[in-house]
């Protein structure tokens, strides 16, 4: 075991401050990252502050982690000292069941293990996350990060990238696709620009008709405000695809009158109930909704070297790491565009200041 530092709620109601704790050493297959970057996603406030009832304390949030490669295990192939790497929303699977087999270790029929608030498998250990030094992950769950790109920038590829990625991928979409892009956050505007940069002619649909100049800015070929019954009404039967990246319930009734003949509705950001969408609507155009859930590790990789290639990456805003309680007051107000990063190179002065 070695000691790092980092920073940590430890209860809904508490502030984070710093914290310091053990990781385990490194084992054959292992590798040790030195943390230079951790992107902050809103699961990581909802977490800390319990708002999804499962929380547990103390808690080290972070699961958008980007460093360098400190040390390998014996049997590490793909990476060594000094390459960048990344690790995601999972750090363990039970690699056993179809769902593993198949690479598809979100899915784990036994339950995926959470890079921070789980349990690591088969002990009663916390796993704590990115916003820390370092980090120990086997190399299973570890994506090479290529040098070319900016890695502070490539953090929320880890989370809001891949979530976005898989299911434009999964649901074949490419040139001559119509797509719409419900909501314009943090897994919105990598929507748009993935979209984009697959070959797809992208709308951004969105309740805020201010948000429509950066839709464009982003790459979005056009704009549909969802509250202009009379665009609605001319939009209808009109969309392949729709990724609604809307984080709380809401009614699909009106986004589901879009699609055509055939055409599908991922939902990758509420997990909350929505409100009841009528049969009819989807009966009379075949037309489906479904869920989709971040990416397996070979996804991940794919999704990383892809946006290497096309040159997408998120719109980020750089704070220290004594901001991130102030950074959570602001994601409460959605202001930030469009994802929050931490240099972890300003923690040790966080946690001489705290």
């Amino acid at each position: 075991m070695f000691v790092c530092q980092g920073f940590a709620a430890s209860a809904a109601d508490q502030p984070l401050k710093p914290f310091e704790f053990e990781r385990r050493d490194v084992g054959e297959h292992d590798v040790r990252i030195e943390i230079l970057y951790c992107g902050v996603c809103h699961s990581d406030l909802h977490q800390a502050r319990n708002d999804w009832s499962n929380s547990l304390y103390p808690m080290v949030p972070g699961h958008e982690i980007v460093g360098r490669v400190a040390e390998v295990g014996a049997a590490v192939t793909k990476l060594k000292a000094g390459d960048y790497a990344g690790v995601g929303c999972l750090v363990d699977s039970c690699r056993r069941c179809a769902a593993c087999e198949a690479d598809l270790e979100q899915y784990c029929e036994e339950g995926p293990t959470p890079t921070y608030n789980g349990r690591e498998r088969g002990k009663d250990a916390l796993t704590f996350g990115g916003y820390s030094d370092q980090i120990v992950v086997e190399e299973r769950f570890v994506v090479k990060v290529p040098e070319t790109m900016d890695l502070k920038a490539v953090a929320p590829l880890l989370c809001a990238g891949i979530t976005t990625y898989s299911p434009l991928r999964h649901w074949k979409v490419g040139p001559g696709s119509r797509v719409g892009v419900i909501g314009l956050g943090g897994l919105g505007h990598m929507g748009v620009k993935l979209a984009k940069a697959f070959g797809a002619h992208v709308t951004m649909i969105t309740t805020s008709p201010g948000k429509g100049e950066d839709a464009m800015k982003l790459g979005a070929d056009e704009v549909l405000i969802s509250t202009d019954e009379s665009a609605m009404g001319q939009a209808k039967a009109s969309f392949d695809f729709l990724l609604n990246t809307v984080p709380v319930g809401h009614d699909l009734n009106p986004y589901a009158a879009l699609l055509k003949l055939d055409g599908t509705m991922v939902l990758v950001g509420v997990l909350t109930p929505v409100e009841p969408l009528a049969g009819a609507s989807l009966i009379m155009g075949r037309r489906s909704v479904a869920g989709s859930a971040i990416g397996g590790l070979a996804e991940t990789q794919e999704m990383m070297d892809f946006c290497a290639e096309h040159g997408v990456l998120p719109d980020i805003e750089m704070i220290a790491m004594q901001d991130i309680n102030e950074a959570y007051e602001r994601l409460l107000k959605n202001d930030v565009r469009y994802r929050f990063v931490i240099d972890m190179a300003t923690l040790k002065e966080a946690a001489v200041a705290n």
